[in-house]
């Protein structure tokens, strides 16, 4: 099964805190669109942004679903994954969704992240760039992407690459039995 989405490899050297330091020029970073002998690892990435966002109660998914629903006859969503020197450190997850205002297509950036070990390498900044760059070419309108509250580092951060955190706008959610409800009127 190959990903029918983006495939793209892009080599990133990624953003140097002190060009003038040869000790601080990092290793190559890698970012590529997921296959499917990445699933497993990507898995494990999703787990470690659980256990970060102490939400690892909430993770009731499988490596084999995800599989079938990134690289399946419908996929649903694409994953770029971030290797520094061969070693996977970090994912983007986004799919399509669209606006009635712009009567465009859009990016929605699922999950962002970078084990904790890895970050200040310019390794987050480099997967997003990624994302907007696949919207830029796929003529979206925008990108756009939620961001825990209590995450002040993670706000900073999106601010810093000139994202708007929206103060106005709060995400609704129907899952499970409630989802079910509400499909059966």
């Amino acid at each position: 099964m190959a990903n029918k989405g983006y495939n793209r490899e892009v080599v990133v050297q990624p953003l140097r805190k002190n060009v003038t330091d040869r000790s601080a020029i990092a290793p190559e970073l890698t970012i590529r669109s997921a296959r499917i002998e990445d699933v497993p690892v990507l898995f494990d990435l999703i787990l470690a942004l659980a256990k970060y966002e102490k939400l690892s109660h909430a993770v009731t998914g499988n490596a084999a679903a995800l599989e079938r629903h990134l690289l399946g006859d419908r996929p649903y969503a694409e994953a770029l994954l971030a290797q520094w020197s061969g070693n996977a450190v970090g994912f983007a997850l986004f799919f399509h969704n669209y606006s009635t205002f712009l009567t465009q297509p859009g990016l929605y950036l699922e999950d962002l992240f970078v084990l904790p070990e890895y970050r200040g390498r310019g390794i987050g900044g480099a997967l997003i760039r990624q994302v907007a760059r696949i919207a830029v070419d796929r003529s979206c309108g925008r990108l756009e992407w939620t961001v825990l509250d209590w995450n002040e580092s993670a706000i900073g951060f999106y601010r810093h690459l000139g994202a708007v955190v929206l103060p106005d706008w709060r995400v609704c959610r129907v899952t499970d039995g409630s989802l079910r409800d509400l499909a059966a009127g």
